[in-house]
């Protein structure tokens, strides 16, 4: 059942996306337990969570999980919350040999094909293969489109086996692409990105469908839903690039003579109407993973604002200061990240777009400073003045009546805010998965008429 509502969710979107309807999905690219749990919490029919290759993998990655326990984990958080664990799509993200990129193809690729088959053997059914980086014994210069395309179809065959093996065969779907923006920000601040050129997107379906065909994979291709391409979207320390329309005007109309939509990455920040603007240019597949963690920290740092106002100091969490030894102390998920001076170190710490703090939440340092700010606000009533100060949407709601001013609430509330820009993009909430009534031959067929004009 939860494999067929997987499939259902992506391959309806695809035939919506197909038959002229701006169907998307969101997906949370993100381990952090808040985020995940006022996901589960906002509403939602259908949930896609990703997960990256340097996040999870065979050896733990930097969350310290494997493919096998990040499904534990997500799953005792849904039922925590009360989210059926069928009713969530789980993704593998640049799952490839970026780890080993250091490393030579013939130890990196092995690597990376068991990274494939343990995803895959955990249950995730959305497979994003990215091999677009060179690797240690690559030759100088661009790395070849044909490389690119032949490891990935080496990976997709790992994927293929290890499904064949579990009795899966028809679970998978894939996400093909190597233009790929630099996950979780870009690192310099950046006046424009290029879209990607028809030429190169073009290139890349073709040479990826050869190889997948040559290594007898067929079957396979058929389930390819989306190719990542740059939409001209990007963040960084300081900036946001938005959406320009114009610019993917012709990214938009070639992808509707092909049997596939865009994936989108780098979209946090990107407002509303621009959101909808990608859904709508066959974008839909929105990621967002700092946008939902910046969140989180907006809300603990207006919370400690308020806590500062309430308590001595000698009882105060010092959340926002504890948070900064931890960072100067241990620097390494931050300092290869963030440029300048001593002052704008200090700034880019706290309130880089780039979030590089979402890696020290689970420090128990940082559980203890935060367990503590919660208890210290719980205890008593945050007056209304401070919530319109500090957190002014989340006191208009408790105004009306739509929120409780409970500190745990507020929290998940301000990332909900962030979520319901997403499913009101992609139009979450009109889609019902009905298992059996729009099976992968619907979209089959329409691929198959596509593939004719």
């Amino acid at each position: 059942m939860k494999d067929k509502m997987a499939n259902s969710l992506l391959d309806d979107m695809l035939a919506a996306q197909k038959q002229g309807e701006p169907r998307g999905l969101p997906s949370i690219c993100s381990a952090h337990p808040w985020v995940l749990k006022a996901a589960m919490r906002s509403g939602a029919d259908h949930l896609l969570i990703e997960s990256t290759c340097n996040q999870v993998n065979q050896f733990g990655g930097y969350t310290g999980m494997t493919p096998a326990d990040f499904v534990t984990y997500v799953h005792d958080l849904a039922r925590e919350a009360g989210f059926p664990p069928d009713r969530i799509l789980l993704g593998g993200d640049h799952l490839g040999p970026n780890v080993w990129q250091a490393e030579p193809e013939a130890s990196a690729m092995p690597k990376a094909e068991q990274l494939v088959r343990d995803y895959v053997a955990a249950g995730y059914s959305k497979i994003h293969l990215d091999c677009s980086m060179k690797l240690g014994d690559d030759p100088a210069g661009p790395l070849a489109v044909e490389v690119s395309a032949r490891r990935a179809a080496r990976l997709a065959r790992a994927a293929e086996e290890t499904a064949t093996q579990l009795g899966r065969e028809q679970t998978l779907r894939y996400v093909i692409g190597t233009e790929v923006p630099v996950p979780g920000g870009a690192t310099e601040h950046e006046e424009g990105v290029t879209v990607t050129s028809v030429a190169d997107v073009r290139e890349t379906i073709d040479v990826t469908e050869r190889a997948f065909r040559r290594a007898g994979l067929d079957a396979a291709w058929e389930r390819v839903v989306a190719v990542v391409v740059q939409p001209g979207v990007e963040f960084g320390d300081d900036f946001v690039l938005p959406y320009d329309p114009d610019a993917a005007r012709k990214l938009a109309t070639f992808i509707e003579t092909q049997p596939l939509v865009y994936e989108a990455h780098s979209t946090d920040y990107q407002t509303p109407e621009a959101l909808r603007a990608l859904v709508r240019d066959h974008f839909a597949i929105l990621k967002v993973g700092p946008g939902l963690t910046f969140a989180f920290r907006e809300a603990v740092f207006a919370l400690a604002m308020m806590e500062k106002e309430l308590l001595p100091a000698n009882e105060q969490s010092h959340i926002i200061e504890t948070l900064d030894e931890i960072m100067l102390v241990r620097p390494a998920h931050w300092r290869k990240y963030y440029q300048g001076d001593e002052r704008a170190l200090a700034f880019k710490r706290k309130y880089s777009f780039s979030d590089r703090i979402r890696y020290y939440w689970p420090e128990p340092e940082m559980q203890r400073a935060l367990s503590r700010l919660l208890t210290n606000l719980a205890k008593r009533s945050i007056p209304l003045s401070l919530l319109s100060q500090f957190l002014p949407v989340q006191f208009h709601k408790v105004l009306a009546g739509r929120l409780t001013p409970r500190p745990d609430a507020l929290i998940i509330d301000k990332i909900q805010d962030v979520l319901r820009d997403y499913s009101q993009a992609c139009h979450a909430e009109s889609i019902r998965t009905n298992v059996g009534s729009q099976d992968y031959r619907r979209t089959y067929q329409s691929r198959t008429r596509i593939r004719k004009l």
